[in-house]
């Protein structure tokens, strides 16, 4: 957990998947926990072979009324700890490779501070407060996100949980692709939307918010995702965790890999946070398949 909280440890197991594993991005902001945690919410830190996470069944507010964003809120341990590691790898590999940062979206800030089961059941009982609350947390979205491109992010993942598991293209359409269009003008860099689950039925939308990117899940084809998305944004995945990077081997890996380029997948790689135990081969065969197909293909 120590990672997620100095800025220097940060960095430095941010710089592995670069330097031992060849991936060609270092992103130092490993979980989804350090706004969250800069807001006062309970956390389980876990120990180093488990993600932490926020104690979402004991939520810190209960409504709109309730969000407040401390005026040092960039100052705190958790949050100083992503923009100090981005500065240091902006000096050390800037010029090598691309350095990203991550800001948590409003829909996920809003499962940790209120709790997932009445936030969610607050988008039915009452959509008008649930918009006022999302309107409210985005500022934490673009205050972070911001200060990791001043430091030196050349992008930044935007994770926002509106999970096919949980709500449908619609609610997605309702409540958050005008945020998320909003986002590509009040943040100063490229943007990669990531949102797990099954979510080819909010592609089209997705894919008209302005974005850089979408970051899916292994739910979802790659040729059906391709397919929804029609040229509007590129995408970023979707190599299986549990079931193939995790449980299976090399070979495995780089099938899957194949299957994305063939698809057109612009950029391979996992599909959401790597489970802590993956076997270091499987990580490096992501890039090796990758170099092996295009010498295949384009000599």
């Amino acid at each position: 957990p120590y990672a997620c909280q100095d800025g220097e440890m940060a960095a430095r197991l941010a710089a592995t998947g670069y330097t031992e594993l060849g991936f060609d991005s270092i992103s130092p902001y490993f979980s989804i926990i350090q706004e969250s945690s800069a807001l006062g919410c309970e956390m389980q830190w876990e120990e180093k072979d488990n993600w932490p996470t926020v104690r979402m069944y004991n939520p810190i507010w209960k409504s709109a009324d309730d969000v407040k964003i401390p005026a040092n809120i960039l100052e705190h341990r958790d949050m100083k700890a992503i923009t100090d590691s981005i500065r240091m790898l902006k000096d050390e590999f800037g010029n090598e490779v691309a350095i990203l940062g991550k800001t948590m979206g409003p829909w996920t800030l809003a499962y940790h501070v209120f709790g997932v089961e009445s936030f969610l059941l607050g988008t039915v009982d009452n959509p008008d407060e649930t918009k006022r609350a999302l309107e409210k947390l985005k500022e934490i979205s673009v205050l972070f996100g911001q200060a990791q491109i001043d430091a030196g992010a050349d992008a930044l993942t935007f994770p926002d949980h509106a999970t096919g598991d949980l709500v449908s293209g619609e609610y997605y359409k309702e409540f958050l692709q005008d945020i998320h269009t909003e986002m590509v003008d009040e943040l100063e860099a490229p943007l990669i939307l990531h949102i797990c689950g099954k979510t080819v039925d909010r592609m089209p939308y997705i894919a008209k918010t302005g974005m850089a990117s979408f970051h899916f899940d292994s739910k979802n084809d790659p040729q059906e995702a391709m397919d929804a998305v029609d040229g509007g944004i590129t995408l970023v995945g979707n190599i299986n965790n549990p079931e193939t990077l995790y449980a299976r081997g090399p070979e495995e890996v780089r099938q899957e890999v194949y299957k994305c380029l063939e698809a057109g997948v612009q950029m391979v790689g996992p599909e959401c946070a790597v489970p802590l135990a993956t076997k270091i081969e499987n990580l490096m065969e992501i890039p090796l398949a990758i170099k092996d197909w295009t010498a295949e293909r384009h000599g």
